[in-house]
Protein backbone atom coordinates (compact mmCIF):
# COMPACT_ATOMS: atom_id res chain seq x y z
CA UNK A 1 0.00 0.00 0.00
CA UNK A 2 1.29 3.68 -0.90
CA UNK A 3 1.27 6.55 0.67
CA UNK A 4 1.74 9.23 -1.43
CA UNK A 5 1.11 12.16 0.85
CA UNK A 6 4.40 12.14 2.06
CA UNK A 7 6.19 12.55 -1.13
CA UNK A 8 7.44 15.61 -3.20
CA UNK A 9 4.37 16.46 -5.62
CA UNK A 10 6.44 16.08 -8.78
CA UNK A 11 7.27 12.12 -7.28
CA UNK A 12 3.56 11.58 -6.41
CA UNK A 13 2.55 12.41 -9.78
CA UNK A 14 5.55 10.75 -11.38
CA UNK A 15 4.28 7.53 -9.70
CA UNK A 16 0.56 7.52 -10.37
CA UNK A 17 1.44 8.24 -14.32
CA UNK A 18 3.91 5.61 -14.11
CA UNK A 19 1.98 3.15 -11.88
CA UNK A 20 -1.18 3.80 -13.16
CA UNK A 21 -4.06 1.49 -11.32
CA UNK A 22 -1.19 -0.95 -9.98
CA UNK A 23 -0.10 1.78 -7.67
CA UNK A 24 -1.67 -0.01 -4.62
CA UNK A 25 0.45 -2.68 -5.45
CA UNK A 26 3.47 -1.07 -4.55
CA UNK A 27 4.90 -0.31 -1.16
CA UNK A 28 6.12 3.26 -1.34
CA UNK A 29 7.56 4.66 0.40
CA UNK A 30 9.19 0.90 0.82
CA UNK A 31 9.75 -0.12 4.23
CA UNK A 32 13.29 -0.34 4.58
CA UNK A 33 12.96 2.99 3.46
CA UNK A 34 11.12 3.80 6.83
CA UNK A 35 12.92 1.87 8.99
CA UNK A 36 15.92 4.40 8.15
CA UNK A 37 13.95 7.30 8.78
CA UNK A 38 15.05 8.46 4.98
CA UNK A 39 12.64 11.60 3.65
CA UNK A 40 12.56 12.16 -0.05
CA UNK A 41 12.99 15.66 -0.70
CA UNK A 42 13.22 16.28 -4.45
CA UNK A 43 12.52 14.80 -7.61
CA UNK A 44 13.26 16.62 -10.68
CA UNK A 45 11.53 14.43 -13.80
CA UNK A 46 13.81 16.03 -16.49
CA UNK A 47 16.75 15.09 -14.98
CA UNK A 48 15.63 11.74 -13.46
CA UNK A 49 16.75 12.95 -10.48
CA UNK A 50 15.48 12.06 -6.79
CA UNK A 51 17.45 13.27 -3.50
CA UNK A 52 16.70 12.17 0.17
CA UNK A 53 17.98 12.54 3.44
CA UNK A 54 18.63 9.78 6.37
CA UNK A 55 19.56 10.57 10.11
CA UNK A 56 22.94 9.04 10.93
CA UNK A 57 22.02 7.46 13.80
CA UNK A 58 23.91 5.96 16.69
CA UNK A 59 22.48 2.48 15.89
CA UNK A 60 24.21 2.77 12.21
CA UNK A 61 27.77 3.05 13.98
CA UNK A 62 30.64 0.29 13.55
CA UNK A 63 33.26 0.06 16.13
CA UNK A 64 35.01 3.53 14.89
CA UNK A 65 31.69 5.46 15.64
CA UNK A 66 31.45 5.93 12.19
CA UNK A 67 28.65 5.08 10.14
CA UNK A 68 28.38 1.51 8.89
CA UNK A 69 29.24 1.17 5.02
CA UNK A 70 26.58 -1.40 4.83
CA UNK A 71 24.34 1.57 6.17
CA UNK A 72 25.64 3.92 3.53
CA UNK A 73 24.79 1.53 1.10
CA UNK A 74 21.61 1.00 2.28
CA UNK A 75 20.69 4.69 1.96
CA UNK A 76 21.84 4.76 -1.54
CA UNK A 77 20.04 1.41 -2.58
CA UNK A 78 16.90 3.61 -0.70
CA UNK A 79 17.50 6.33 -3.13
CA UNK A 80 18.27 5.01 -6.21
CA UNK A 81 15.90 1.85 -5.78
CA UNK A 82 12.54 4.26 -5.67
CA UNK A 83 14.10 6.45 -8.85
CA UNK A 84 14.18 3.46 -10.74
CA UNK A 85 10.55 2.93 -10.09
CA UNK A 86 9.88 6.46 -11.18
CA UNK A 87 12.07 6.08 -14.51
CA UNK A 88 11.50 2.38 -16.00
CA UNK A 89 9.38 -0.32 -15.78
CA UNK A 90 9.62 -2.63 -12.94
CA UNK A 91 13.22 -3.61 -12.35
CA UNK A 92 15.63 -5.28 -10.12
CA UNK A 93 19.57 -4.50 -8.70
CA UNK A 94 21.81 -6.14 -10.36
CA UNK A 95 24.93 -4.72 -9.40
CA UNK A 96 25.45 -1.84 -6.78
CA UNK A 97 29.22 -0.56 -6.44
CA UNK A 98 29.83 1.83 -3.45
CA UNK A 99 32.87 3.97 -3.54
CA UNK A 100 33.83 5.63 0.24
CA UNK A 101 35.91 8.67 -0.05
CA UNK A 102 35.19 10.06 3.71
CA UNK A 103 33.38 8.93 6.69
CA UNK A 104 30.05 9.29 7.87
CA UNK A 105 30.10 10.93 11.21
CA UNK A 106 27.31 10.77 14.16
CA UNK A 107 28.01 14.73 14.90
CA UNK A 108 26.76 15.46 10.88
CA UNK A 109 23.28 14.38 12.32
CA UNK A 110 22.24 13.33 8.33
CA UNK A 111 23.30 12.57 4.94
CA UNK A 112 21.75 13.55 1.54
CA UNK A 113 22.09 10.74 -1.28
CA UNK A 114 21.22 12.32 -4.90
CA UNK A 115 20.20 10.00 -7.46
CA UNK A 116 20.60 9.89 -11.22
CA UNK A 117 19.39 7.79 -14.21
CA UNK A 118 22.32 8.23 -16.47
CA UNK A 119 22.05 5.53 -19.27
CA UNK A 120 19.20 3.21 -20.10
CA UNK A 121 20.19 0.46 -23.18
CA UNK A 122 17.36 -2.01 -23.58
CA UNK A 123 16.65 -3.48 -20.34
CA UNK A 124 20.18 -2.10 -18.92
CA UNK A 125 20.05 0.67 -16.74
CA UNK A 126 22.46 3.01 -15.25
CA UNK A 127 22.72 4.80 -12.12
CA UNK A 128 24.76 7.07 -10.31
CA UNK A 129 24.40 8.05 -7.05
CA UNK A 130 26.31 10.72 -4.40
CA UNK A 131 26.40 10.52 -0.47
CA UNK A 132 26.83 14.48 1.24
CA UNK A 133 27.44 15.09 4.49
CA UNK A 134 25.28 18.33 5.30
CA UNK A 135 27.51 20.90 3.70
CA UNK A 136 27.34 19.22 0.80
CA UNK A 137 30.71 17.81 0.79
CA UNK A 138 30.53 13.97 -0.97
CA UNK A 139 31.12 11.14 1.59
CA UNK A 140 31.02 8.54 -1.05
CA UNK A 141 29.42 7.77 -4.75
CA UNK A 142 28.25 4.82 -6.51
CA UNK A 143 27.18 3.24 -9.33
CA UNK A 144 23.82 0.83 -9.95
CA UNK A 145 22.80 -1.68 -12.70
CA UNK A 146 19.83 -2.78 -13.19
CA UNK A 147 17.71 -5.15 -15.43
CA UNK A 148 14.34 -4.18 -16.29
CA UNK A 149 12.44 -7.54 -15.45
CA UNK A 150 9.35 -7.40 -18.02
Amino acid sequence: MSDFEQLPETMAIALKQQLGDRSSDYLIPPPVFISMHGKFLAFDPHETCLTARFPVLQTYLNPYHTMQGGMIAAALDNTLGPLSVLVAPPNVTHRLEVIYSQPVRLEMKFITVTGKLVERDGRKLIFRGNVLDPNGVRLARAKAMHWIVE
